[in-house]
Parts: C-alpha cells; sequence; structure tokens
C-alpha cells in the first residue's frame, strides 16, 4: 500500500474532510481490507496522488436518504450510505464529474438502478452482463454519454514490472476453470480516480 503520504493529503484536504455536501453522482474511492485479492489488486494499480484505491461506488441521493450504488458482494446493489463508509477505516476520497459533465449524471444513475441485482462479475471480463465495481461506474456513463465516458485499459494481473501473475490470481482464476484474462480490456478505481473528466473534492 502506498499511503505514507496521507498525512501530507489530510492537511492538503483539512478544509474539505468530512464537510463534504454530496451530490448525486459523486465517486467514492476506497481501499477496503478483503483479504489476499485486494492486496493484489491494490498492487497492480495506481490511483490519485499514488495511492491505492481497490473499491469505488456512486451516491444516489432518494428522499432524504444517501445510497452508494455498487458492484460488491454477490451482486449490484443500493448500499446505505453508512454501511458504505463502514467498509474502512482508511479515508475515502471523493471525485466530482466536471461540471460541463454534470448532465449525464441523472442517465447514469437511472441505468444503475436498472442493473440492480445483476451478479458480481466474479470473472472480470467486460461485457458479460455481470459487474464488478468500475466496471459498473463504467457502463453507467457509458449508456448516458452515448459513447465511452471513462477509459478502458488492458487489464493486468501481474505485479507492476513482473512478467509473474500473482499466485493468488492464478489459483483463483484456476478455480474458476478459465485462463487469467491477462491483456482484456477492463477498468478499475485508481484508474478512474486519475480521469481528468473528474475532480477530487477531498476525503471523508
Amino acid at each position: 500500500m502506498r499511503f505514507l503520504f496521507l498525512p501530507i493529503l489530510l492537511f492538503f484536504f483539512k478544509g474539505n474532510t468530512q464537510t463534504i455536501d454530496l451530490q448525486n453522482g459523486d465517486l467514492i474511492f476506497q481501499s477496503i481490507d478483503c483479504g489476499p485479492l485486494c492486496d493484489a489488486i491494490k498492487q497492480v494499480t495506481e490511483g490519485y496522488k499514488g495511492l491505492d484505491f481497490n473499491h469505488m461506488g456512486m451516491v444516489v441521493i432518494q428522499g432524504n436518504e444517501r445510497f452508494i450504488l455498487e458492484a460488491a458482494g454477490t451482486e449490484v446493489a443500493l448500499t446505505p450510505y453508512k454501511d458504505f463508509v463502514s467498509k474502512t477505516d482508511l479515508p475515502m476520497f471523493v471525485g466530482r464529474l466536471k461540471k460541463r459533465y454534470q448532465n449525464l449524471i441523472p442517465k447514469a444513475i437511472d441505468f444503475g438502478k436498472r442493473q440492480l441485482g445483476k451478479p458480481y462479475d466474479v470473472n472480470y471480463l467486460y461485457d458479460n452482463d455481470k459487474y464488478y465495481c468500475s466496471e459498473l461506474i463504467y457502463d453507467c456513463f457509458l449508456d448516458a454519454n452515448g459513447k465511452p465516458f471513462f477509459k478502458l485499459f488492458p487489464m493486468t494481473y501481474k505485479a507492476l514490472g513482473s512478467d509473474v501473475y500473482f499466485e493468488v490470481w492464478e489459483d483463483y482464476f484456476k478455480k474458476l476453470n478459465m485462463e487469467v484474462p491477462e491483456g482484456q480490456p477492463g477498468c478499475n478505481p485508481g484508474g478512474m480516480s486519475l480521469s481528468k473528466k473528474i475532480k477530487i473534492l477531498g476525503i471523508l
């Protein structure tokens, strides 16, 4: 994990910490502890300011209640905000679409709600009618924009600078009876946190 610079970032965002007025469509980036797989994800992705994120969701406000649209566990769900933030003790970073893109948010949320109950994408393959966390957000804004909004990149399951797969990934895909989908198009929370179409507002 590269959270060595968190004290500096916390100082930088001091004015925003825990005072962000969350809005529909805000993206929350997390680093959660879900065992060796999460550790492997963090080691092959790098996000905002060099930090590692392995999960993300989108804010949806219904009445006076805040929810997070996310693909986690077994399916796509609207998770109560308090349950989402309780997944980690580490600071979470909030990203907001830049003003010129915010007209896409209602359509993106509508698309996301239509995916509720769809299974979690345990295969990590794009466009298979299942979703992992960032894939869901990618498709929400693809649908709203009518063309790609965020970017897809070749996925890797190897340590940075290495030609060797993480053993945990080899074992994982072996149990699924499939080859490691190295190089297949995909996305991750770290990459999305670097998008020039959003602005990181601060820390929760």
